[in-house]
């Protein structure tokens, strides 16, 4: 009974912090935003802003719900649900931490679930994010929408492989499909992949900002041409949770990258370093990608629709076979960190 009430507990500290970073990041966009273009950015709510997120969250509450006329009411409401949903579920495997104690000779670890096939399971699920953005589109009996669904399920298409195969790439030098045991193979301070696996984390960055439909790759929801995009016709709580998922697809993204190419939860220059140390390092590394992701917005300019095509299959797709082929000349002929 205690060990269900301990895994209780770490599974609402995950979704919590989770939840909590999704909303601060709506906040730092605007902060950072502002602070990159000399404005002030939200500071009326609260001390410095901070209470903005809070704010945003009881506006949509109170706004009206609008179903366009010849919608399908049903997949009109589900389509949120399944944008924010398989972001939340891919939180369950990430490693936010080392062994935190044992409890009964049960190894208690910094995440809610510890599985052999977590990265597999990662890439399945958020997949299933692409529904929300497609049923969204064509439920709503809007082109505008429609054409943003389109676009968003075949940008998923063509950087998804090159995503798939970095991935892979990493998996194969660790001989792990589980995320602890590839944190793990990152000891000391050149064991990080990115310095073993530097073409794969330029490729698994790129596709991580076409996978979350971010600037310069937000096709998806396009202001000058599609107004809105997949969601044009949504108000209300259900254009919130469009948002909340693409939030915390970004903190799932972040943590991926930290977890997959710069050692998660591990310190460099301290080998049995405590496990709340662990998890303010992980933070930190997080934090700095998921500020990446606001400073390539506001900075970067937005692609045509046929230069994204072209960088997705005849730029980083290629880019990705060679590198897979290059781990597996390089394992076969010095063997990989899993042998």
């Amino acid at each position: 009974m205690q060990l269900i009430l301990i895994w209780l507990l770490v599974t609402l500290v995950c979704y919590g912090g989770v939840i909590v970073t999704a909303a601060l990041m709506t906040l730092a966009e605007r902060k950072v935003s502002a602070a990159m273009q000399y404005r002030y950015g939200p500071n009326r709510v609260g001390p410095f802003g901070l209470f903005q997120p809070l704010a945003d969250g009881l506006k949509f509450m109170f706004k009206e719900e609008v179903v366009p006329t010849g919608a399908n009411r049903l997949m009109f409401r589900l389509a949120p649900v399944l944008t924010a949903l398989p972001a939340m579920l891919s939180i369950a495997v990430i490693p936010f931490a080392g062994e935190i104690g044992t409890y009964e000779g049960n190894a208690v670890m910094g995440s809610i679930a510890n599985p052999e096939i977590g990265i597999l399971y990662v890439l399945a699920v958020s997949g299933i994010g692409i529904y929300g953005a497609i049923l969204g589109g064509w439920a709503s009996n809007s082109k505008y929408a429609l054409l943003g669904g389109l676009r968003a399920s075949a940008q998923m298409i063509s950087y998804e492989l090159s995503l798939i195969l970095a991935v892979l790439a990493v998996v194969a030098m660790t001989g792990s499909l589980n995320l602890h045991e590839i944190v793990a193979g990152q000891q000391g301070w050149l064991g990080w992949n990115v310095f073993s696996q530097p073409l794969a984390f330029l490729l698994f960055l790129i596709c991580a900002y076409a996978e979350t439909n971010r600037h310069p790759f937000d096709f998806a929801e396009c202001e000058p041409e599609l107004v809105a995009g997949f969601h044009t016709e949504y108000s209300s709580m259900k254009f919130a949770m469009f948002f909340i998922g693409e939030y915390t697809a970004m903190v799932v993204m972040a943590c991926l990258v930290t977890t997959l190419f710069f050692g998660g939860y591990l310190v460099p220059f301290w080998t049995d370093a405590p496990w709340w140390i662990g998890l303010i390092a992980f933070c930190f590394k997080t934090s700095f990608f998921l500020l990446l992701f606001i400073w390539v917005r506001w900075t970067l300019p937005r692609f045509r629709y046929d230069q994204l095509m072209h960088l997705g299959w005849k730029v980083l797709f290629p880019l990705a076979l060679v590198n897979i082929f290059l781990t597996g000349a390089f394992i076969s002929l010095f063997g990989s960190g899993g042998n």
